[in-house]
């Protein structure tokens, strides 16, 4: 083994110390504890796939997908991310027309990244999605239950962005004409250079009145009074059909009692290129990437054979827990440290606590160089050493 690598990991790839494992471990319960009672049921999926079914269908840029082949030859993919995956199941196995699919999970998906990135190439994503339902009520139902599983986590500050991808690709479309030039003045939301957006907007040949339409939808966040400055720049269409279902929204989630946590932007696009309506983003404090994204993709399906409505979310645990102000206690762990003449009264020490849900560590004295250190390392230490009883 080369010793340059003998304690490297992959780029982009990390090790979960237990004081973290736990943290995780916690957040991920409380969540999947709130989904379960929202009536979602967890599955699972490979973390291999076919490239050319869930690798191309997945929207992620080919240059961030970890590939390899099979002994057959055929070219798999690393799952980039869940969506896909779970498109694939309901498609081909679970979805059968007749009532909405709920379905849960929580998995590491992977995603290659360039050196001077700094980013995690794998992990943590739990989220649902619901298929088969294309109402305005199930999206609500969706910004609801994030809000709810993020509280649920030990999360209280924060904020959902909500925006429709069908409104820009309509407003883009109707001033410039193309969906090429709609996507190149796209990329720049992407990429949330709103600095570049002006510059490129100042440089198109249109009249003054359509580039004013265009800077000013820059101005398009707030509350539900964004619906009545965009249906101004917007004309009839699909583009005031996007509003509609956005003012719709407002209603349900004010009437799940959580508007306080959402404000409109109309401003966000997503990367993933299989989404086609509401869309949201989920941002806390001290993290200066979304928490959690969200939103409908109707179409997606359609590449497995089925075509129907859907829409769901993803939170990602590590910038859950950055976003947390603690990461909390870990749970107290006793020690039972014990002498060869107290063996067996120790493991039965140790069997009715941990009965009674303690976390029990069994050390046998003889291997202790360092007591004080053993002391500190637990919540507890006891003593059954000797013939004349604990101390």
């Amino acid at each position: 083994m080369s010793r340059l690598f003998m304690f490297e990991k992959p780029l982009g790839m990390r090790d979960t110390l237990p004081e973290l494992y736990e943290a995780k471990d916690r957040v991920r319960s409380a969540i999947e504890k709130e989904m379960k009672q929202w009536g979602f049921r967890f599955i699972e999926t490979p973390a291999l796939e076919y490239y050319e079914t869930v690798g191309s269908a997945s929207a992620i840029l080919d240059q961030q997908l970890f590939k390899l082949l099979d002994q057959q030859g055929h070219t798999l993919v690393l799952r980039p991310d869940m969506t896909a995956p779970i498109a694939r199941l309901a498609a081909s196995k679970l979805f059968k027309d007749e009532v909405p699919l709920r379905l849960a999970y929580s998995a590491n998906v992977y995603r290659a990244q360039q050196r001077e990135g700094g980013r995690p190439a794998e992990f943590e994503q739990i989220g649902v999605e619901c298929i088969g339902d294309d109402s305005v009520s199930a999206d609500g139902e969706m910004i609801a239950l994030a809000i709810s599983a993020l509280k649920k986590a030990g999360l209280q500050q924060f904020q959902l962005s909500v925006g429709h991808v069908g409104f820009v690709k309509e407003l883009f479309v109707q001033i410039l004409g193309t969906e090429d030039r709609a996507r190149e003045l796209t990329k720049f939301l992407y990429e949330k250079n709103y600095v570049g957006y002006r510059e490129h907007v100042k440089s198109l040949p249109l009249s003054s009145i359509d580039s004013q339409r265009l800077l000013a939808f820059l101005e398009l966040r707030g509350g539900p009074e964004v619906i009545g400055k965009a249906s101004e720049l917007v004309e009839n269409g699909k583009g005031k059909d996007a509003l509609d279902e956005l003012k719709q929204l407002w209603d349900v989630i004010d009437d799940f009692g959580e508007s306080g946590k959402i404000k409109f932007d109309l401003t966000i696009v997503s990367h993933m290129s299989y989404y086609t309506g509401i869309l949201f983003e989920v941002y806390a404090g001290m993290v200066g990437f979304p928490i959690g994204n969200g939103g409908r993709y109707d179409q997606l399906l359609e590449k497995f054979g089925k075509s129907t409505g859907a829409t769901g979310f993803a939170i990602r645990i590590d910038r859950l827990l950055e976003s947390l102000s603690s990461l909390g206690q870990p749970a107290p762990v006793t020690c039972i440290l014990f002498s060869t003449e107290r063996r067996k009264e120790a493991f039965q020490l140790a069997a009715e606590r941990r009965e009674d849900g303690e976390q029990v560590v069994l050390q046998d004295i003889s291997a202790v160089r360092n007591l004080d250190a053993c002391s500190n390392a637990y919540s507890d230490v006891v003593f059954l050493v000797g013939k004349e009883g604990a101390r």
